[in-house]
């Protein structure tokens, strides 16, 4: 869907999926460059990105941008890694202009560089007529209100108008109010002129200020220069601290790599003696259980045996037979315990 937008929005060069296996940044940033030109070709967004600083303000900068003008949020750190979880964020924005260009009707053969420079959606201006419209509403309703007003005292001031034009006209009186008129106007005037002389001493004010902070500024810049010219005195001790910290710091990473490898041998010998015991301990459970078995078996025969030689030798006595048995018990015992 992404390279079939890209080839619909009129984007030169052909984009597959394989080229988002592994992170492509330049790609990333020349696509989000040609969709910001797109969407407003009059924003000024630096195209530097050939150190980690200037990524990263790029990154910032589009992110801020589509958020502002279009209302778009895009996840800085998938777009930083510039593989296919950046295309989910470039596809919200190629969704938003393949949806504009839909809705104008406009074919995919007629997309050119001239379409894409006349794109633009100036969001500042409709904000502005809205303002004014509003603006406009309140004006309207508070001057029907006033005029409301006026219409309802318009019997009472009919009848004073009557009066005061059917009065005949006194040039006396007519007279002295010509004269407080233009009095009041040479007043205004005066007052205009003291205001107008009063501007000029506060520009000449102003440019003194002006001029004084000028060479507050040149004297800040001149001590600025002084002190990075001078080096501190105790870089040079920071310096060796510094260096004995960093190889301290290796020795430390040295034994903890040790120490680890150490622990894991260990455990691996634990676990192995571990097993060696279990082992052990169920052959001699074995062993003893075999023992068992032929001692009851030996124990039965040699029964069997010394019935026989009683039915056999009726001469011989009891004492005897039974040294005979305890005799052969001890031979087989010796004989198991030897095996």
């Amino acid at each position: 869907d992404f390279t079939e937008m890209m080839r619909a929005l009129g984007y030169p060069r052909l984009i597959s999926m394989e080229n988002f296996h592994t992170p492509n940044f330049m790609l990333v940033s020349e696509v989000l460059l040609w969709l910001v030109k797109r969407y407003e070709p009059q924003t000024d967004i630096p195209p530097d990105v050939e150190t980690e600083q200037d990524r990263v303000f790029f990154i910032k900068a589009v992110a801020q941008f589509m958020a502002t003008k279009a209302h778009i949020k895009l996840n800085t750190k998938k777009l930083y890694q510039a593989d296919g979880y950046a295309v989910k964020e470039l596809l919200k924005v190629t969704s938003v202009l393949y949806g504009a260009m839909n809705t104008k009707g406009v074919e995919h053969a007629d997309v050119s560089e001239e379409d894409s420079s006349k794109f633009k959606f100036d969001l500042g201006s409709k904000i502005a007529d809205l303002k004014a419209a509003r603006q406009l509403a309140s004006e309207i309703t508070s001057k029907g209100a006033s005029l409301y007003d006026l219409l309802g005292k318009e019997v009472e001031l009919r009848e004073a108008r009557t009066e005061s034009v059917a009065r005949p006209l006194e040039i006396n009186e007519a007279e002295k109010m010509m004269k407080i008129a233009i009095d009041c106007v040479l007043e205004q005037v005066q007052k205009t002129k003291d205001m107008l002389n009063n501007v000029a001493l506060d520009e000449a004010n102003l440019e003194a200020k002006i001029e004084k902070r000028k060479l507050e500024l040149e004297r800040s810049q001149k001590r600025l220069q002084t002190l990075q010219s001078v080096r501190p005195a105790f870089m040079d001790e920071y310096e060796k601290i510094e260096e004995q910290l960093q190889k301290q710091y290796s020795s430390y990473l040295e034994k903890f790599r040790n120490l680890t490898y150490m622990e894991q041998l260990l455990d691996d010998h634990r676990r192995t003696e571990q097993e060696m015991f279990e082992e052990a301990a169920n052959m001699l459970h074995l062993m003893q259980n075999r023992l068992k078995e032929e001692e009851q078996h030996l124990l039965k025969s040699g029964n069997n045996d010394d019935s026989d030689i009683e039915i056999q030798e009726d001469e011989g006595s009891d004492s005897e037979v039974e040294d005979r048995q305890i005799m052969k018990q001890r031979t087989t015992t010796e004989t198991l315990l030897q095996g």
